[in-house]
């Protein structure tokens, strides 16, 4: 048991050699991000405690994988199995667990290691076979394909303005719209083969336009029940709700040409620290995206004729 966890270890620091970055740094960034992300979650959600708490229980959910632990079985004996399960999931929720504590939240997290101590005992097919439908095209593939292994968030984020409406929480709906942007962020970590761009026969700047355009209707359309009913509810906010709505826009363009500036590899990790540093200092962007688009234009030159 002790040796599966110490791979797993060396396994997640392999990957984050293999991206470029150094032990120290990654791990101090990550900790740095979380605790940036976690304490804003605070400092603007009235019940930021029960969101945080679902928010750890939903990322330890994907350790009860069916085929994950269909493996974990034919290792372990039933005993070492579930204890492995038990100590997973708490080692998962640990920092969230933390966290509360720290936020002066001392009973949520014996609920939250009870959970997820309870969910050790079950398996879930995570990885459904049933044909999700969307209301995107098939082309291009980021959001059909990001939508139907996020479809869960969107009434998340769509219940949670109604609770924004009903408690006169502006803060709260503005989170449930964040949540949307990023979840359509994260549609632009993978990258495609090259035959699938080559076959849009469009100039590098033809096809940056068209991925951009159909990045920002397709994340208009389903932010679009936050949007109008946050500005009917709270019309007085309407100029912060502009304002977070343009951030999000801008954030989702910039990803978009992060994307395809390191094509046909994955954005590199001075991408995504800059990324992560523009969310306190937003105005790097204006000089991130002018040059992660010139740089997008000379990858696919490559590929795409001019």
């Amino acid at each position: 048991m002790k040796e599966y966890l110490r791979l797993q270890f060396k396994i997640i620091n392999r990957k984050m050699i293999d991206f470029g970055i150094p032990l120290s740094v990654g791990y101090t960034l990550i900790t740095f991000i979380f605790i940036l992300l976690s304490n804003y979650l605070f400092e603007r959600l009235e019940y930021a405690n029960y969101v945080y708490a679902l928010f750890a229980l939903s990322f330890v959910l994907k350790l009860s994988d069916t085929k994950r632990n269909d493996f974990l079985k034919s290792i372990f004996n039933k005993t070492d199995y579930k204890i492995l399960r038990i100590l997973e999931n708490i080692i998962f929720c640990s920092p969230f667990t933390v966290f509360l504590i720290y936020q002066k939240q001392f009973v949520i997290p014996f609920i939250l290691i009870f959970c997820v101590t309870f969910v050790a005992m079950f398996n879930f097919r995570l990885n459904l076979n049933v044909t999700i439908p969307t209301p995107f095209g098939k082309k291009p593939f980021e959001f059909p394909v990001g939508f139907r292994k996020t479809f869960y968030i969107f009434p998340i984020a769509y219940f949670l303005t109604y609770i924004s409406i009903s408690i006169k929480n502006f803060g709260l709906g503005i989170f449930s719209m964040l949540i949307i942007g990023f979840t359509c962020f994260s549609y632009y970590s993978k990258i495609e083969n090259e035959y699938f761009v080559w076959n849009y026969n469009l100039s590098p700047k033809e096809f940056l336009v068209e991925k951009t355009k159909t990045c920002l209707i397709y994340f208009t359309l389903l932010n679009l029940p936050i949007t109008i009913t946050l500005s009917i509810s709270f019309f007085k906010e309407i100029d912060i709700l502009i304002v977070f709505l343009l951030l999000c826009y801008t954030y989702l363009v910039a990803i978009v040409f992060a994307k395809y500036s390191s094509f046909p590899n994955e954005i590199n990790i001075s991408q995504i620290i800059l990324i992560a540093i523009s969310l306190l200092f937003p105005p790097i962007l204006l000089v991130f995206i002018p040059l992660s688009y010139s740089q997008s234009i000379k990858k696919l030159n490559t590929v795409l004729n001019n």
